[in-house]
């Protein structure tokens, strides 16, 4: 599995590092991911995935289940 988060998608981003004389190069900018273990009420147990940290944020307000339906996962494979 490649550098994305499972539930928004977020992967990375390539960009230009500019220095002081305005040189370019390229480099990529990596998206924020974190191994969290969430609790899954609906299927009483712990569910382990890659999140972005902003995935983590808005989970906490929508909840595991609203989230993995918006992103059409089933938690039942994981």
């Amino acid at each position: 599995m490649g550098r994305k988060c499972q539930l928004t998608g977020k992967t990375a981003n390539n960009a230009f590092a500019i220095s002081h004389s305005h040189r370019r190069t390229k480099k990529v900018q990596e998206a924020n991911l974190q191994w969290k273990r969430i609790w899954w009420p609906q299927g009483n147990r712990w569910v382990r995935l890659r999140l972005s940290t902003k995935a983590i944020k808005t989970l906490d307000k929508l909840g595991l289940q609203a989230m993995a339906k918006q992103a059409g996962i089933d938690l039942n494979r994981l």
